[in-house]
C-alpha cells in the first residue's frame, strides 16, 4: 500500500504544474470533502465539488463581458471562502489575478488598479468604501464579493467573447503588488509555474492530508497565505477555515476551540503577544512558577506548552510562523515548551517559500535550510564574519516586477540567482541566521556593518516595551519604542508624573540595551510612540515612515 501511495504522488507532482491543474485534481478527487467554511457554519462554505460548479459559473459571467485569456481581475476583500472562488474564476481559466491586501489605503487601491490595467473588481461590502468613483466608472465589472451581486456592469460590452483557455506553466497567474517596507510599491509577477512548484515545496516540507483543518488568520492576498493557507489544502484535499472579523484575542480563542485546528500559518507578532500578554504574567503572578522560572525552567516551560497546545484547541500539530524574524526570547520558550512551531523564510518574489525549520532543525534565530526543489546560498561574503547576502534560485522565482525592467534587472546576479538583499551567516550544520536586511543596515562611523534587527531584539525584550525600531538620525542611533497596552496611562496620570515615568522609563531601555549590545550598536536617545506603528499585511513595521523624526509624547503634549 505505502509503494501504491508513494506511485500516486509521483504522479500527482508530475501533473500539478499549473493552477488549473491543481482546480482540476482537487474538483475531482476531493470533491465531495469540505474545501473551505467559515469557523462556526457550515453556510457560505464549500465542498471542493460546489466550490468548481461557483467558479464556473462566475468564469461564465467574466466571459460574457468579454473577460478572457491574459486580462486582469482584482480582488479587495478580508479572508473569506468567497475569495478563493474569485482566485480560481480567474486563474483556471487563463485570467490574471490581482490580489490586493485588505489594509491598502483608497489611494493605493487606485494606483493598484491602473498601474494593472484591472478591468473587472471583486470587493468585499467592508471595503467597498476604498474603491473610489473613478476606479468605479472604468471597471467593466465590479462584483460584491460577499454574495456575488453584480454592482455595475457596462453593457456596452456585453460580447460574450472573452475567450478562455487552459493556461501553460510559464503563463502569469497572478501580480501581487508589495510596498514591503521600503514604501515603494512593487508588481511582483508570478507564474503558474512558480506557485505550483512552491505548493509541492510545501508538501515535501511538511506534509497535510485530508484529515487536517487549518484555521485562516492571515490575509489571502499575501502569498504565504495564499500558497500556504488556500492552494496548498487545495492539493491535499483538506479544510480551511476562515474568521468573519479580525482576529482579535477572543475571537481567536473561541475559534480555535470549536475549530480545533491542526494547522496554523501566523507572523510572529502573534506569538509575542501571547508570550507577552498571557505567559510571563502567568509566571510572575505563581510563586511556585517563579521558583520553578529560576531552577526547573525546562520544566515549567513544559508545562505551560502543554497548557498552551488546549488553548489552541488540542489537536496543533504544526504552527507555521513566517513574514518576519521571530523574537529570540519567544523562541527560545517554544523550544523549551516543545510546541510545534516551524519558522518558514521566503519573500512574495519566491511565491513565497524558501526555506524552513521545524523539529530537529530549530534553533535560536535559524530559518534552517533551503526547501525541497530550492538552492540557497550567501554571495558576496565577507571574510572576516562570514555575512553575505542571501540568493535563490528555483522554479519558485518570480517572473519579475510588472512594467518594470530596470527593477527586475537589478535584484537578479548576471547569472541568474535572485538576491533577497537578506544579510545572513551559516552555522557550521548549514544552517541560516538571518542578520538584517540590506536595506535596513545602518554604516556606523568606523565602517561596521549595523543591523537595526539585532538591537531590537534587545530592545523588545525590555518591561514595558511592546514594538520598537532602531533608525540612524544625524550619525546617532534612535530607539523608537511602542508600550504593551496599559503600560503608560497616557490620560490617567497628571502631567508630570507622566513625565517623570516616562524619562525612568526611557533611562531604563537604553541602559539594559546598552549593556547587551557592542559599542558600535549603542543607543544614543528613546522616542515613545503614543500610537501603533504602521505597518505592512504581515505586521512588519513601515521603517520608511519612522526615517525623520515623528512628534514625540512631550512634543504632542505641548501642542495641546
Amino acid at each position: 500500500m505505502k509503494l501504491i501511495y508513494k506511485r500516486m504522488q509521483k504522479m500527482r507532482e508530475k501533473y500539478v504544474d499549473t493552477l488549473a491543474k491543481l482546480y482540476d485534481y482537487a474538483t475531482t478527487v476531493y470533491s465531495k470533502r469540505p474545501y473551505t467554511q467559515w469557523y462556526d457554519t457550515k453556510e457560505g462554505g464549500y465542498t471542493f465539488g460546489s466550490f468548481k460548479s461557483e467558479c464556473d459559473s462566475i468564469s461564465k459571467i467574466l466571459t460574457q463581458y468579454g473577460i478572457g485569456v491574459g486580462d486582469k481581475v482584482a480582488i479587495l476583500s478580508q479572508s473569506m471562502p468567497n475569495w478563493s472562488v474569485a482566485f480560481f474564476a480567474t486563474v483556471a481559466y487563463g485570467r490574471i489575478s490581482i490580489p490586493i491586501l485588505p489594509d491598502s489605503s483608497e489611494n493605493e487601491v487606485t494606483n493598484i488598479i491602473n498601474h494593472s490595467e484591472s478591468q473587472v473588481i471583486f470587493v468585499s461590502k467592508r471595503l467597498a468604501s476604498k474603491v473610489s468613483r473613478e476606479v468605479m466608472d472604468k471597471m467593466t465589472l465590479v462584483i460584491e464579493l460577499d454574495t456575488f451581486e453584480v454592482l455595475k456592469a457596462n453593457d456596452e460590452k456585453f460580447t460574450c467573447d472573452g475567450r478562455t483557455a487552459i493556461p501553460t506553466p510559464e503563463d502569469i497567474a497572478t501580480i501581487i503588488y508589495t510596498s514591503g517596507t521600503t514604501g515603494s510599491a512593487k508588481g511582483v509577477v508570478l507564474s503558474h509555474r512558480n506557485l505550483a512548484s512552491n505548493v509541492i515545496t510545501c508538501y515535501h516540507s511538511c506534509k497535510r492530508t485530508e484529515k487536517d483543518r487549518w484555521l485562516s488568520i492571515l490575509p489571502m492576498a499575501h502569498t504565504l497565505e495564499m500558497t500556504l493557507g488556500m492552494l496548498y489544502p487545495m492539493y491535499t484535499g483538506s479544510t480551511v477555515y476562515y474568521l468573519p472579523k479580525p482576529p482579535v484575542a477572543s475571537l481567536l480563542l473561541k475559534a480555535m476551540q470549536i475549530v480545533k485546528p491542526t494547522t496554523m500559518l501566523t507572523v510572529p507578532m502573534i506569538i509575542e503577544k501571547v508570550y507577552k500578554g498571557s505567559v510571563l504574567p502567568t509566571i510572575e503572578k505563581s510563586r511556585t512558577l517563579r521558583w520553578m522560572n529560576k531552577n526547573m525552567n525546562g520544566l515549567m516551560c513544559r508545562i505551560i506548552g502543554m497548557k498552551l497546545k488546549k488553548t489552541f484547541g488540542g489537536h496543533i500539530s504544526f504552527y507555521g510562523i513566517g513574514g518576519a524574524k521571530l523574537d529570540p526570547e519567544v523562541e527560545n520558550f517554544l523550544l523549551k515548551a516543545r510546541f510545534p512551531y516551524a519558522i518558514g523564510y521566503g519573500l512574495t518574489e519566491t511565491s513565497p517559500l524558501l526555506g524552513y525549520a521545524m523539529k530537529g532543525w530549530r534553533a535560536v534565530g535559524t530559518f534552517g535550510y533551503p526547501v525541497y526543489n530550492v538552492k540557497l546560498k550567501l554571495h558576496d561574503v565577507n571574510p572576516e564574519t562570514g555575512e553575505g547576502e542571501i540568493i535563490a534560485k528555483g522554479p519558485n522565482v518570480m517572473l519579475g516586477y510588472y512594467k518594470d525592467p530596470t527593477r527586475t534587472k537589478k535584484v537578479f546576479t548576471e547569472d541568474g540567482w535572485f538576491r533577497t538583499s537578506d544579510i545572513a551567516v551559516q552555522d557550521e550544520k548549514g544552517r541560516f541566521y538571518i542578520k538584517g536586511r540590506n536595506s535596513n543596515m545602518i554604516l556606523g562611523p568606523s565602517g561596521e556593518n549595523i543591523y537595526p534587527e539585532e538591537i531590537e531584539n534587545v530592545l523588545n525584550n525590555v518591561e514595558g516595551v511592546g514594538e520598537a525600531i532602531v533608525v540612524e538620525r544625524n550619525g546617532r542611533l534612535v530607539a523608537l519604542v511602542s508600550p504593551i497596552e496599559n503600560f503608560i496611562e497616557w490620560d490617567k496620570e497628571s502631567e508630570d508624573k507622566l513625565y517623570e515615568k516616562l524619562d525612568k522609563w526611557k533611562a531604563k531601555i537604553i541602559n539594559i540595551t546598552n549593556k547587551n549590545v557592542n559599542k558600535s550598536s549603542q543607543v544614543s536617545s528613546v522616542e515613545v510612540m503614543k500610537e501603533p506603528f504602521e505597518k505592512t499585511a504581515t505586521q512588519k513595521i513601515r521603517r520608511f515612515k519612522y526615517k525623520e523624526s515623528a512628534p514625540t509624547v512631550e512634543e504632542e503634549k505641548k501642542k495641546k
